[in-house]
């Protein structure tokens, strides 16, 4: 099994504001905890231990909540992208002394899976590929983008969402590299993937980049909807009920919480009422105040900012 992999977690989570202006995306709590953990925590399951994540964007969210990864029983680096964000291709050409690897996995950190990561390594083997793709049938082709293939499972190209995307297959966001596909770009210059190094890879060596056909499920965390449809869904795979709590709450029981979730260091006042809110972290509460349908972010001189969902 292969035991290096690079998260990718630098990126600014436009998607996702207000959320991402917080914590990176990757650091945002799902069901009570970061989803950055529960990744790294399904790796170490698998067997790969030797991690490294990029990071740009609110870099300290995430640093804070993985450190060394010891406690998770990995071993965890940073590689650096700095003044700008490197991109799918740019950031795996920066971090490749890190991994110091001919082979790892590159994960998203913004995607959770239970994809059997031993099934994708021995495909990748055994086809001599220089990527592969771990893929899903593509359900939802006017949201997604689509990857398409071959009758041998070559990818042959990449759609945009839409009519064009209907058949196609979905990228569940987990792959199997070789170094070499990276080391030709220069370092510290932004680059992609898709639309660019591997669009380039293809058209040069048909086959160097396959795909791997699998029912995998996987939870998107890519806007504000997707963040409260996962969180509730792994509430109910992990068989909990309420409002999931951060670190350092603080709800006075006279309060009413419902259909909400509360990151770190939240306070919620005497009789005040959160329904179907996000309640980012330090946000503290009035006695008495009700909000409905928002998020609410801590705003100058301890002020609740609400923004509607």
């Amino acid at each position: 099994m292969i035991k290096q992999a690079l998260v990718l977690t630098a990126g600014h989570g436009t998607r996702l504001r207000p959320l991402s202006d917080v914590r990176a995306k990757p650091a945002i709590p799902v069901a009570g905890e970061p989803m950055i953990r529960r990744i790294i925590r399904w790796l170490v399951s698998q067997g790969v231990t030797d991690l490294v994540l990029n990071l740009h964007h609110r870099p300290e969210t995430l640093a804070g909540v993985v450190g060394d990864g010891q406690d998770l029983g990995a071993q965890v680096r940073y590689s650096w992208e700095q003044p700008r964000v490197l991109g799918s291709a740019g950031g795996p050409r920066l971090a490749l002394p890190l991994l110091d690897a001919e082979t790892f996995l590159i994960v998203n950190g913004d995607t959770l899976t239970d994809l059997d990561l031993g099934a994708i390594v021995a495909a990748h083997v055994e086809s001599r590929a220089l990527v592969t793709l771990a893929l899903v049938p593509n359900r939802e082709f006017d949201r997604y983008g689509g990857v398409t293939l071959d009758a041998s499972d070559r990818v042959t190209g990449f759609v945009l969402c839409g009519p064009a995307a209907e058949g196609s297959w979905h990228y569940v966001g987990i792959q199997v590299a070789h170094a070499s596909v990276f080391a030709d770009i220069e370092p510290h210059v932004p680059a992609r993937t898709i639309g660019g190094v591997y669009d380039a890879l293809i058209a040069a060596r048909p086959g160097a980049v396959r795909g791997f056909k699998c029912d995998a499920e996987f939870w998107d965390v890519g806007t504000v909807s997707d963040y409260w449809r996962t969180s509730a869904a792994f509430m109910r795979q992990e068989g909990r009920t309420g409002s999931p709590a951060g670190r350092g709450a603080r709800i006075d029981p006279s309060a009413r919480i419902e259909d909400a979730i509360l990151w770190d260091d939240v306070e919620v006042g005497a009789g005040a009422v959160v329904e179907k809110c996000i309640v980012t972290d330090g946000v503290a509460i009035p006695a008495g105040s009700t909000y409905h349908g928002a998020v609410l972010l801590a705003g100058e001189s301890g002020a609740v900012e609400a923004r509607v969902l």
